[in-house]
């Protein structure tokens, strides 16, 4: 199977811009013939939590529907990110859109303390199952955290998938931590970060894949957009490739 991972650079609350620019990825990555794309957290806001409450939406947002459609027209599996409401709050969530299927949205279930003042945590752990993989969206602090991939292999995944906005700090927690993952579980790990302006930091990119023995085979660099696509099977990046601003 061949999953790719996007790096983007959203524009701060502008979900009509970033639509267009993740269409634009998913171009991309099915003129590579991937069969899944997903994109860093909260990639069709940007990681802004106090502009969550105002942007907040639900899987049936019809501004979503180009994506479904082009799921169902390419047999592409498509997780983007964006705030979503619930009665009581405001979740941290990843869309999902597979080929004539029901849309899912899986919502971070573990918040970090900073998060806890815009955003309440979500329930139960979604595995996206393929016909040759089991992926487990992880989304940022929670992917971090030895209890939620613990609990995701013991859901049958086979590959992790990180979808992220992470500061330097906080890629470098992740150069050390998911390698080990992949090591302990035999579970390739994909970590989707954006770049650029979030919130009150840079996120710095560094998108990169690991294979189940824990060796890095990708990485993007620091402030370009672009993408990586991962073999399951050869577990090589079949296709590196950057897009200009």
């Amino acid at each position: 199977m061949k999953i790719c991972i996007a790096q983007t650079k959203p524009i701060k609350g502008n979900v009509s811009a970033n639509i267009e620019a993740h269409i634009r990825f998913i171009e991309l990555a099915l003129s590579s013939d991937s069969e899944a794309i997903f994109f860093p957290e909260l990639s069709l806001t940007g990681y802004e939590p106090e502009l969550a409450k105002k942007l907040a939406t639900n899987q049936n947002d019809n501004r979503l529907d180009i994506f479904q459609q082009i799921s169902n027209n390419n047999n592409i599996i498509i997780g983007l990110g964006l705030p979503t409401e619930t009665e009581s709050q405001i979740r941290i969530s990843m869309v999902i859109f597979e080929a004539n299927k029901p849309r899912q949205t899986y919502s971070k279930q573990q918040l970090h303390s900073d998060e806890f003042p815009y955003f309440e945590n979500g329930v139960g752990q979604i595995i996206i199952k393929t016909n040759d993989k089991n992926i487990a969206p992880a989304i940022c602090y929670e992917s971090l955290q030895p209890t939620h991939s613990e609990n995701a292999f013991k859901l049958g995944a086979d590959v992790y998938l990180a979808s992220v906005a992470k500061p330097e700090n906080g890629i470098e927690k992740a150069f050390e931590h998911y390698p080990a993952v992949a090591k302990q579980y035999a579970m390739p790990v994909l970590m989707s970060n954006c770049v650029g302006f979030c919130d009150n930091f840079v996120s710095v990119g560094n998108s990169a894949v690991w294979t189940k023995e824990g060796e890095l085979v990708g990485q993007l660099d620091d402030k370009t957009e672009g993408i990586l696509i991962f073999d399951t099977e050869t577990e090589g990046i079949v296709k590196r490739n950057f897009i200009n601003d």
